[in-house]
């Protein structure tokens, strides 16, 4: 079933799906299931902005996901918070799922008072679309070659005005 409006859960809403989160998070990306796990109870534990978990469901299957935590792996630690670990499955690419996704974070991180986000990435020309600008090359931990640094505003003209 191909429904572009699968619904975007923050995991802070239904921590009964930290467990199924992590595990699914382990199997896209090589960082353990205890850190997932972790950093999400952390953000239903915690009152602070970040870190922040979201997935996307079609009925009880997570399809696509993302995370909001202080720092990526990375040597700039003043380039925070950082959205992290963005994964769609492949059935479902294709469908506005990442923009969507990516879009939600970004409202509901201004709604929590943070209008500037960043992303590490090996992607070229996939963020873009989606209103991130590449600001310059940084290397993540341990890593001999360089990644893609993005970030995304949130203009503030129409508030208080």
């Amino acid at each position: 079933m191909k429904n572009p409006m699968h619904p975007i859960i923050r995991i802070t809403e239904q921590p009964a799906l930290i467990h199924p989160a992590a595990a699914w998070f382990h199997s896209k990306f090589s960082v353990p299931e205890e850190a997932y796990r972790e950093s999400m109870q952390e953000s239903v534990k915690s009152t602070s902005a970040v870190p922040q978990w979201y997935l996307v469901l079609d009925e009880d299957a997570i399809i696509a996901a993302c995370g909001v935590i202080e720092n990526d792996f990375h040597e700039r630690k003043d380039l925070a918070p950082n959205v992290c670990a963005v994964y769609v499955e492949g059935a479902y690419r294709g469908q506005g799922i990442a923009g969507r996704l990516l879009h939600f974070v970004a409202e509901d991180m201004h709604a929590k008072g943070i209008d500037t986000l960043y992303l590490l990435t090996d992607h070229t020309g996939f963020y873009e679309r989606y209103g991130w600008e590449y600001i310059g090359p940084v290397r993540g931990d341990g890593e001999k070659e360089t990644s893609r640094m993005y970030r995304h505003q949130i203009s503030m003209i129409t508030e208080g005005t």
